[in-house]
């Protein structure tokens, strides 16, 4: 039992008054955060969040999460909390992920589901507090792209001439992101990371990041998902009808429709950069290798835009050229 484990049992055992449990554990993420499940002798269950203080601070999940419960969203009650030694006792929200069920007769269903709960985020969660998502921040994601993943993980030698088509494609994506509107961006709204089996559905998880940003931010994690992707004339549909749901709920205005196509695919572009830099990085510094697999279909989704947008066209033949024959 590690140390981190130790003081997680005793303070279940002596501080929220388990008495008698046992402890699975359900994942980690990308961050130094870990998760367990926790079941009684009743057979009840919840999820312990082990947030190591001195790597992760646990007072943004509890604020955020108190905000979307206020909205009538399904993100885990906290049943127990310690923020000075990193521990929630969280509502379990099940163990079916979105990613576990969507398929081309659940997508539908699962996904408007999850976009009428995007809906209420972006027009109703408030912003104030929340570190804004500015071009120092999108840039510095970009950057993980160039150095974990073109650099440490496949190894490629860049000229000036390379790094001046990156820095070209990062001013171009962060300027269109930037002058998006600006909500409140959960920032890994995905299959991964949306409950199917609690009710209301979805149940949303990891929103402790949450930041003031991009309206579209969101909406390209959901349907340009690093972990399944959809016909793009599918995915395109969805976005669309999120546009009119937007403008329903006064989030977006009849003025944005010529931009929101774009805003949208480069918003993807900046993402799936940021994604696929952390994926390598996971493998490089973490030794986590389970995200290598995903990135083709993360590096996928901005290459098919090559034909549609031809100021990516550099972009895309960098990353044809660097990423190793398979």
């Amino acid at each position: 039992m590690t140390e981190r484990l130790g003081a997680l049992d005793n303070w279940l055992r002596s501080v929220v008054g388990l008495l008698e449990f046992k402890i699975e554990p359900v994942s980690g993420d990308a961050s130094f955060r870990r998760y367990f499940r926790v079941i009684g002798v009743d057979g009840k269950k919840w999820i312990a969040m082990d947030a190591p203080p001195d790597r992760e601070d646990c007072r943004p999940f509890v604020e955020i999460a108190k905000q979307l419960r206020n909205l009538g969203l399904h993100v885990p009650d906290i049943h127990a909390q310690e923020i000075e030694l990193g521990f929630l006792l969280l509502e379990d929200l099940g163990a079916v992920h979105y990613l576990d069920i969507l398929n081309e007769s659940t997508a539908d269903r699962l996904y408007g589901d999850a976009l009428a709960a995007l809906a209420v985020v972006q027009a109703c969660a408030p912003t104030s507090g929340l570190p804004v998502y500015d071009r120092e921040m999108l840039w510095r994601e970009m950057e993980l792209f160039r150095e974990w993943l073109l650099g440490r993980h496949w190894g490629a030698h860049l000229s000036k001439t390379h790094n001046r088509v990156l820095d070209e494609a990062f001013d171009l994506l962060a300027a269109s992101a930037l002058e998006q509107p600006r909500v409140c961006v959960l920032r890994d709204f995905h299959s991964r990371n949306l409950m199917a089996a609690s009710s209301p559905t979805p149940g949303i998880l990891d929103f402790q990041d949450a930041v003031k940003g991009p309206v579209t931010y969101d909406l390209v994690s959901l349907l340009k998902d690093c972990y399944i992707d959809w016909d793009p004339e599918r995915v395109r549909s969805w976005a669309a009808g999120y546009f009119q749901l937007a403008i329903q709920s006064g989030v977006l205005h009849e003025c944005h429709e010529d931009k929101f196509l774009r805003w949208f695919d480069l918003m993807g572009v900046q993402r799936h950069l940021k994604a696929a830099g952390i994926f390598a990085r996971l493998h490089v510094r973490d030794g986590k290798s389970g995200y290598l697999g995903d990135i083709p279909r993360t590096l996928g989704y901005i290459l098919k835009l090559e034909p549609v947008y031809p100021e990516l066209q550099a972009l895309c033949r960098l990353i044809r050229l660097s990423m190793p024959a398979c």
